[in-house]
């Protein structure tokens, strides 16, 4: 399995930006699909983020589109999160999840947590109002 590490989360003023980064040591990010979840404190861990293993489908909960961004560079190995004009209620643990699609179609994205194979230790976004 590949493993994660998320790098980039702070506290922010409401009305700011952050880029989270999720690093991938082990096997190349090539052969994944990547999303990104979000844990606020007693809430479950929710769906942000997707980008399918060749990068050409990206998927984005409602609440976050027009404002978030991901994006992945094969080159360095890592998937991104860029999150502009940030809310309180961005407030959160944000996690990076891998998916191995090497058998599968390369387009898809996926939403949803038991799809994800790799997860990281997760990253703390703290956006002050």
């Amino acid at each position: 399995q590949v493993q994660l590490v998320e790098s980039g989360g702070g506290l922010v003023q409401a009305g700011g930006s952050l880029r989270l980064s999720c690093a991938a040591s082990g096997r190349t990010l090539g052969s994944y699909a990547m999303g990104w979840f979000r844990q606020a404190p007693g809430k479950e861990r929710d769906f942000v983020a997707a980008i399918s293993r060749v990068a050409d489908s990206t998927y984005y909960t409602n609440s976050v589109k027009g404002r978030f961004t991901i994006s992945r560079d094969s080159a360095k190995n890592t998937a991104y999160l860029q999150m502009h004009n940030l809310k309180p209620e961005d407030t959160a643990v944000y996690y990076c999840a891998a998916k191995d699609t090497t058998y599968k179609a390369g387009s898809y994205y996926y939403t949803r947590r038991h799809e994800y194979d790799s997860w990281g230790q997760g990253t703390q976004v703290t956006v002050s109002s």
